[in-house]
């Protein structure tokens, strides 16, 4: 198998992805004996051009899950990827409840773009909405099965090339996963925008990371976008000045905490 260049490639709003899929990428560098590139299209103006990969690349390319798929707002960029028979192993990170059909999603979206897959694997993470939910996690001992599974995808490709894993999932995918409230009715968050409080101080750090570009840089409790609740402006605010008030997302994070925080669930890796 000859490999130029291992490519770590995600959009990770909170960290988790990039962890994961670095910590799989740098190891392949290693086995390779080539250099490690990053592509990170987390920010907007990132995503403005397709990328496109060359033959000789072996790309660790990773998204989060959200409802159990690929971002809705984000599918539509990971679909003008090209791989050009560059070598990809998909990377999903979920927040302990399921991945549904997003690692399925992931897959089928790269092999039609010109990517052969390797292997791909599904990690639970901590959520996004959630200080609780999976905190911490990746963990010391994800990132070492993340290694490992590394150590695996190499070893397969060494030995048979480019086999497509049998992922699990549904083909066609699915729908996104409905929230629902205590009564079974569905919840809708899709319109929920993050508020600000009177401490916030103006730096614009908000809008210089929203992923989306959806904070006004001159006013920044303005939303001039769409918010996929990535919760990116909570966690960097210095002031802790954003947050969620919206009673169904306040509902939704509680429900997702209570029910789904426990078992842990462990790497789901194929190959």
């Amino acid at each position: 198998m000859h490999i130029n260049t291992v490519w770590a490639a995600y959009f990770s709003a909170t960290d988790s992805t990039k962890k994961v899929v670095t910590q799989i990428a740098q190891r392949l560098a290693v086995q390779a004996g080539v250099p490690l590139a990053t592509f990170d299209f987390t920010k907007p103006q990132v995503r403005k051009e397709p990328k496109s990969f060359a033959e000789g690349d072996l790309v660790v390319f990773g998204t989060p899950v959200y409802a159990g798929r690929v971002p809705n707002l984000l599918i539509k960029y990971v679909a003008s990827v090209r791989g050009n028979g560059a070598l990809a192993v998909p990377v999903v990170c979920y927040g302990n409840r399921n991945y549904d059909d997003a690692l399925m999603e992931l897959c089928l979206t790269l092999e039609n773009n010109g990517f052969a897959t390797l292997g791909a694997g599904a990690f639970s993470c901590q959520h996004a909405f959630s200080q609780t939910q999976g905190a911490g996690r990746p963990d010391v001992s994800d990132l070492t099965i993340a290694s490992g599974f590394a150590d695996r995808v190499w070893h397969k490709g060494e030995a048979s090339g480019p086999i497509s894993a049998t992922v699990r999932g549904n083909n066609p995918v699915g729908p996104y996963y409905t929230p629902r409230d205590r009564h079974g009715n569905p919840i809708n968050i899709l319109k929920v925008k993050p508020l600000t409080t009177e401490a916030c101080t103006h730096c614009g750090v908000c809008a210089e990371e929203c992923p989306l570009g959806s904070i006004d840089p001159e006013e920044h409790i303005k939303l001039v976008g769409p918010c996929m609740k990535c919760n990116r402006c909570v966690r960097v605010c210095p002031e802790g000045a954003k947050y969620f008030d919206d009673p169904n997302y306040l509902y939704h994070k509680t429900e997702l905490e209570e029910q789904f925080s426990w078992p842990r669930k462990e790497p789901e890796l194929f190959l």
